[in-house]
């Protein structure tokens, strides 16, 4: 079967251990796409925030604000000649997702005001696919990447996070947005799981929300 994706720009999202940086890695290498991943292990301030949130809080979001803007800005607003497709593991949108729950209201006020100005220049992904799990799983994920300064995340930070994206995803229905159910998907170790993710990335969709659950054995 030649697959190819039906958008040129589609961001993979999802809570923190969804597996977005795994199925967008090998999504661009199948298709021979550019591939825009998160900066996240060189921001100093992550570890020190999962160790006191709220002294970090502020300033940790305000260098994501910085480096996702300059990351998308020169990745996604740059034509490439050589690569029709970029597939990214983050949307600009997921700034405020995070600041909405990490920052006290004043701060998050401020906040906004900036991410508001910055996000006019933004460009919105073609589609969006989320990667919804439970939240155990997202923890067992957690725990065996092994990433020493996520070890000590909570199930009701995550479960703060799933509610934001769902808020996010229900009132952006203007977008078009994929919602995949990994319950009991392994798309990292199965491979007909990953080609039937890959099947219905090349699809089309109207704008709007398309549910996509399943058992898979």
């Amino acid at each position: 079967m030649n697959l190819e994706p039906a958008y040129q720009f589609i961001a993979i999202e999802g809570n923190i251990g969804a597996g977005k940086t795994s199925l967008a890695q090998k999504l661009s290498a199948d298709f021979n796409a550019k591939l825009v991943l998160e900066e996240f292990e060189d921001n100093s301030f992550l570890p020190k925030f999962y160790n006191d949130q709220k002294r970090y809080a502020f300033p940790l979001e305000m260098s994501f604000l910085a480096a996702r803007f300059n990351q998308l800005k020169k990745q996604i607003l740059e034509p490439d000649i050589f690569q029709r497709f970029t597939f990214s593991d983050y949307i600009f949108a997921k700034c405020i997702l995070f600041s909405r729950i990490t920052l006290d209201d004043d701060e998050y006020d401020l906040y906004v005001r900036l991410f508001e100005i910055i996000n006019t220049q933004m460009k919105q992904p073609d589609l969006l696919v989320y990667l919804h799990n439970p939240i155990e799983k997202l923890q067992w994920n957690i725990t065996n990447r092994g990433r020493a300064y996520e070890q000590n995340i909570t199930d009701t930070y995550l479960q703060e996070l799933s509610n934001a994206y769902m808020q996010y995803i229900n009132t952006n229905q203007h977008l078009r947005i994929l919602m995949i159910d990994c319950t009991s998907l392994d798309f990292v170790s199965n491979e007909d799981h990953y080609n039937n993710i890959k099947v219905l990335i090349c699809k089309e969709y109207t704008p709007g929300i398309h549910h996509i659950n399943w058992l898979m054995e």
